[in-house]
């Protein structure tokens, strides 16, 4: 089905029609919009600022002439802040085809501004990666254990035994909501404590949440 029911026209004008997989997985490729960018760090980057530049649209996924590379060693860190509350479903990592492709990662959730230090404790979920210089492989995520993730680290533990690691394209895959303003909305509602409300409320459509 097509989903033009979205009320997301942002003009995501996604070149992939042609190929084929559905247009939608740009859509759904679509969080690196709700990343705080200004707020992100790369720990281990060898030149400042090149960790953001591997979050970008999914139709701009197999372009090489923005990437990170690791500094002194094959160790990545992203600290990655979003401007709400968002729901991961799954990650795409795609790096060159050689042995500076990442090899494995680590995910943390809601741990902002977290050091190589901490990464000695367990993660979230963590993936042994294959190479993937094209952006076509999705490792799906335990969706239970990312539900209510304001802020994500992705600490790449290893490549495949090059000095550095380079990295062209993360994508992450998921649903999105506004968390701050779900719950003033819901506290006006507490305060308003008068039944009628309450049963035109029930009435109206939630729209806003994401089940």
């Amino acid at each position: 089905m097509s989903g033009h029911g979205h009320g997301h026209g942002h003009g995501h004008g996604c070149g992939c029609e042609g190929e084929h997989e559905p247009a939608e997985r740009g859509l759904e490729y679509g969080l690196y919009c709700r990343i705080d960018l200004e707020k992100l760090q790369c720990l281990n980057e060898s030149r400042d600022g090149d960790g953001k530049l591997v979050f970008k649209p999914w139709d701009r996924r197999n372009e090489r002439d923005k990437f990170v590379e690791s500094d002194a060693d094959e160790e990545l860190l992203f600290n990655i802040p979003f401007t709400g509350s968002v729901k991961l479903k799954g990650i795409i990592i795609s790096g060159e085809d050689d042995d500076s492709h990442p090899a494995e990662v680590r995910l943390y959730k809601n741990i902002p501004q977290m050091s190589f230090d901490a990464t000695g404790r367990e993660p979230e979920q963590a993936f042994r990666l294959n190479r993937d210089p094209v952006a076509e492989l999705e490792y799906p995520t335990k969706i239970a254990r990312f539900s209510n993730v304001q802020h994500l680290s992705i600490h790449i533990s290893k490549n495949f035994g090059a000095e550095s690691t380079r990295v062209y394209y993360i994508g992450l895959r998921g649903e999105y909501s506004e968390a701050y303003r779900h719950e003033v909305t819901i506290c006006n509602y507490e305060a308003a404590a008068n039944p009628a409300d309450h049963k035109v409320e029930s009435i109206i459509p939630q729209t806003n949440f994401i089940s």
